[in-house]
């Protein structure tokens, strides 16, 4: 079954979750034998580099966001026709519309959907899986909650969907005392304690809640500092709103950085504040790296962070909880916190090594074309 062409249809491809689990599927089956295409509703943002040193074709279907364009759909039908894949594997749910669309207008043995997050937009779009799940031969989910919740909703039948968690790459996201140290002294960190939140400035990652919460952390010893890695339509108003808390002098916004594995070894804890979420990322990252973490309890971060063991959970959507929590890790003795990085590295890489991940979709891939052929 390998060798067989295998297009992959997402969104975009930004530096988000979603899309660098597409990347790092994509390079990983390259690298297997598969051939492997890329298609981008909107045009490209990140990661095209990374695939084209791997001889992986990028299209675009030069959609623009919130705009629908039914011309777009032919332009995909078109691709699929030329490119004449085994499987069509889709991500994120405007593709996963798409492909089983697609389906109707150009033969595909395989369509396989994946949905990143446990709220994908509304009911509309839960009605629209359940109407086009006819035209898709299985639709895979990152977190346990999120496929409860897919089923229970009645957008998919329970006989038709799998979870299949986002896989880490466990050798580039694990401690590194060299990669800290000289962070550490390029971010003029000293002797801080040093939190770290990577994520798009959205609604959904809820920055507001973590400089409510921090603002309150600021104030007490230790001393520390806030590292936020990403960019995004609201990051503007977090920086305001930073401004009006007077925590400009303790948190350093980065932007958008490449070199995320040295920050989270430059951290002594990692925060998350979302409203919702898949399985995200980067606290797949986080934890495979050895960070202690604090984290809202949506979504799929428990099937990540064992609570009271490797990091703790809070609800989502407040700031005093999720203050009370930051506040408590960073009182624990040294040893302590290293023994819970450690505990959740070791559950990180048990469950979701990316290479692990990867055999996962190889297997579900030979299934559903052994089926067709028979």
């Amino acid at each position: 079954m390998k060798h067989s062409k295998l297009v992959m249809l997402t969104t975009g491809l930004a530096y988000g979750g979603a899309e660098t689990q597409l990347v790092h599927l994509a390079t990983r089956l390259k690298a297997r034998g598969w051939q492997v295409t890329v298609i981008s509703m909107l045009p490209p943002q990140a990661y095209v580099q990374e695939l084209a040193a791997m001889n992986i074709p990028v299209h675009s279907l030069n959609m623009r966001r919130g705009v629908p364009d039914p011309r777009a759909l032919f332009h995909l039908a078109a691709i699929l026709r030329e490119e004449r894949p085994k499987i069509l594997h889709s991500h994120m749910v405007h593709a996963n519309i798409m492909a089983r669309v697609a389906r109707a207008l150009t033969h595909i043995p395989v369509v396989i959907c994946t949905a990143h997050s446990v709220n994908e937009g509304g009911r509309h779009r839960e009605w629209a899986y359940r109407l086009t799940d006819p035209l898709c031969d299985l639709t895979t989910q990152v977190s346990q909650v999120g496929m409860e919740r897919y089923v229970r909703v009645g957008a998919v039948p329970r006989n038709k969907i799998k979870f299949v968690p986002n896989g880490v790459d466990t050798k580039l996201f694990r401690p590194d005392r060299e990669a800290r140290e000289r962070l550490r002294a390029e971010l003029n960190l000293h002797d801080s304690f040093v939190w770290l939140a990577v994520g798009r400035f959205e609604e959904a990652k809820d920055y507001p809640t973590l400089l409510r919460a921090y603002a309150k952390v600021a104030q007490n010893k230790p001393p520390s500092r806030l590292l936020i890695a990403g960019h995004g339509p609201l990051l503007e108003t977090i920086k305001g709103l930073a401004a009006r808390l007077n925590i400009t002098s303790f948190i350093h916004f980065l932007g958008i950085r490449k070199d995320v594995s040295d920050l989270m070894n430059a951290a002594d804890g990692f925060v998350m504040s979302s409203r919702w979420e898949g399985m995200p990322m980067v606290l797949l990252e986080a934890a495979a790296t050895g960070l202690p973490i604090v984290a809202t309890d949506v979504g799929g971060n428990r099937e990540i962070v064992l609570h009271n063991q490797s990091g703790f959970l809070v609800p989502p959507a407040q700031p005093d909880a999720l203050a009370e929590a930051m506040q408590r890790l960073m009182n624990l003795p040294h040893q302590d916190r290293l023994s819970m990085g450690l505990t959740g590295r070791e559950y990180v890489v048990q469950r979701y090594d990316l290479e692990k991940i990867v055999d996962q979709w190889e297997a579900i891939y030979c299934e559903l074309l052994k089926k067709k052929q028979a």
